[in-house]
């Protein structure tokens, strides 16, 4: 089997790059300081450990998690649920980036024998749901857990490995248990709908970009609407253990929580709100901060130039600012060229739209010649329309629409969405 970096050095790491990162404003830090004083927000995990796992014993448990997975104390649930004697773990499986999250996007970490526990972490990063199916059988899990924390965007694709553990557990006669976590960019809905052309393994299905839900309330949404169509049809028993003392309407910055990078390219909490948006520039031949210390807060390349920060700041939109900058990344988009751009400042979390804020972005990076979307080698060859959903938000940008008209487009689709989600809420 393949070696893997020591854990901890992965939280090491974590630690330090959450050292560097710059003060938060007086009023998120003050938040931060007394709800980790307070110790008020307390993740599903937590709240497992703290009654002993018992929710496990007697079943024969397969892990769906990455280096979020961990408890208040930063311990990992694995190293927990490993540690008593009494429970069955019979499996770890890895998404995207891997269980030690040490890959970069669209990779993963192959099979190999986790050394402080010895058990085997399996590489799930697109499986779909029949080999899902084939690991868990492979481990002899009659009981999934899935503990990731996920970012509260359509074409982040750790929900879709939880969307398809949930269709695989089902079908095996397994059951699945979320250990639930908040959502860092809090309740608020918006952003297209997928469409059935656009589905891939950043899109599976149709939900909207910013779907406002916990992992555990999507789960319960996939549960309801989604899997009864799915395959066979049908749905997975499945029990959410609740986050404790969250408001949806806390960002991450307010919620006192540590914060471990998701992925490589998720350092901040900050990343995570503006990614909502900007994750689009994946779309163009933008750079988008991959390379920095800043990816998808940092938005440039070679031939912008001062203009573009003074048009968005011309433009006034709340709970953010943009500050002239420039960067070298040191790998992707622009390797080792200068880029011209900004740097997003969020300065106020609760009233910050990414989605908006990206397409009035997306609009004034249009007016400079060298603009272009990025294109793959496939029948869809558009990649922001894999990301929007369709083809709607680059042929009304291309028609020179105003960013209000673009965003007015979905609207209904996400007022539909908003009804249907609200029966799988958890948290008020």
């Amino acid at each position: 089997m393949s070696s893997a970096p020591s854990r901890r050095t992965l939280f090491l790491g974590g630690t330090a790059a959450a050292l560097s990162a710059p003060l938060l404003t007086s009023s998120a830090a003050s938040a931060a300081v007394r709800g980790a004083a307070a110790g008020r927000v307390t993740p599903g995990a937590d709240i497992a450990a703290g009654d002993g796992w018992k929710l496990l014993r007697g079943r024969k448990v397969g892990v769906v998690s990455n280096p979020t997975g961990i408890l208040r104390d930063t311990s990992h649930v694995v190293d927990s649920m490993a540690a008593q004697k009494e429970l069955n773990i019979v499996g770890v499986f890895g998404p995207e980036h891997g269980f030690r999250g040490s890959a970069q996007a669209g990779e993963s970490e192959p099979e190999f024998e986790d050394p402080r526990t010895g058990l085997t972490v399996y590489d799930a990063y697109g499986a779909d749901a029949k080999k899902m199916a084939t690991l868990f059988r492979k481990a002899g899990a009659d009981t999934i857990v899935f503990d990731i924390q996920d970012v509260g965007v359509r074409f982040y694709t750790y929900i879709w490995t939880m969307y398809q553990a949930m269709v695989a557990a089902r079908d095996i006669g397994a059951s699945f248990i979320v250990l639930d976590r908040p959502n860092p960019v809090g309740r608020r809905a918006d952003g297209p709908m997928m469409t059935k052309e656009f589905t891939s393994g950043v899109g599976l299905k149709p939900i909207i970009q910013q779907h406002g839900l916990t992992v555990g309330e999507l789960a319960r949404y996939f549960n309801g609407e989604l899997l009864p169509g799915e395959g066979e049809g049908g749905k997975v028993e499945l029990e959410v253990v609740r986050v404790r003392g969250w408001s949806p309407s806390a960002p991450a910055q307010e919620t006192g929580l540590p914060w471990v990078p998701p992925s490589p390219n998720m350092p901040f909490p900050d990343t995570a709100t503006a990614y909502a948006g900007t994750g689009w520039f994946e779309g163009t031949n933008l750079s988008e901060g991959r390379g920095t210390t800043r990816p998808f807060e940092l938005i440039g390349a070679p031939y912008l130039d001062y203009r573009y920060s003074d048009r968005l700041n011309a433009r006034k939109l709340p709970g953010v600012r943009f500050r002239e900058g420039y960067f070298v990344p040191t790998f992707s988009k622009h390797e080792g060229k200068t880029c011209a751009g900004v740097q997003l400042h969020i300065t106020d979390p609760r009233s910050y739209r990414p989605i908006p804020t990206a397409a009035a972005m997306l609009a004034e990076a249009m007016k400079y010649d060298d603009f272009a979307w990025r294109k793959d080698n496939d029948p869809r060859p558009y990649w922001i329309d894999k990301l929007s959903g369709s083809t709607r938000l680059r042929t009304m940008l291309d028609a020179g629409k105003g960013t209000d008209e673009v965003t007015a487009a979905w609207e209904s689709e996400v007022r539909d969405f908003d009804r249907t989600r609200r029966q799988y809420m958890l948290y008020r």
